[in-house]
């Protein structure tokens, strides 16, 4: 095996490791020693790949950010598939999936937020609503803005459908509290997607 495969292979790891221990315990609960433990290496094969703890933190929420941009991301795809407005149920599903897949990177998003005040995802949510306008300028196909309620902006409906479906999602598949609405997931999303397509208040 040539000393770069190797270098790779200890590499991945490393981070294989790290994911498992900040997504189960934390990251100020993971020191070095236990990830090298974890990994089967020593602390300066950590220190050789990575500046420190943080460097192995931000590189795993990199690697999640860069799934999400890729079209077979369970979320991206099914907008690819021209979801959004008229079947929205799939968005839900595909959230499920995206939890369930991605589970302990998802786990790394809560751990931000507790532990560093949300400051390594803040740029990615916050660009979340322009990269939903760059979707829409480049699948103008789908004619998504003729087909959203005039006043509401596409891509901030795009935000909040994916974002309520996600976070019904989190609570089931990430923290472990099936049917918390009190009734099943596919009724669940039944209801939101009627929700977000017809309001809730009663019409006149």
């Amino acid at each position: 095996m040539q000393q770069e495969e190797r270098s790779e292979r200890s590499r991945t790891a490393l981070l294989d490791a790290a994911l498992t221990l900040f997504s189960s315990q934390g990251y100020r609960a993971t020191s070095v020693r236990d990830i090298a433990e974890r990994a089967g290496t020593s602390t300066g094969s950590v220190y050789h790949h990575f500046r420190d703890k943080e460097a192995i933190f931000r590189t795993l929420l990199g690697q999640f950010w860069a799934a999400v941009a890729r079209p077979d991301f369970p979320l991206a795809r099914v907008f690819e598939e021209g979801a959004f407005p008229d079947d929205l149920p799939a968005i839900g599903r595909a959230a499920q999936e995206t939890i369930v897949t991605w589970r302990p990177y998802v786990a790394l998003i809560y751990v931000d937020v507790v532990e560093f005040e949300g400051r390594h995802i803040q740029r990615f949510y916050a660009d979340l609503a322009t990269s939903y306008e760059k979707f829409l300028a480049r699948r103008a196909d789908l004619n998504i803005p003729a087909r959203v309620r005039e006043g509401i902006p596409p891509a901030i409906a795009m935000v909040l459908t994916t974002r309520i479906f996600v976070y019904y999602a989190v609570v089931e598949k990430l923290f472990n509290v099936p049917n918390h609405y009190g009734i099943s997931t596919e009724e669940a999303q039944r209801i939101i997607a009627d929700v977000l397509t017809n309001g809730i208040a009663r019409r006149a």
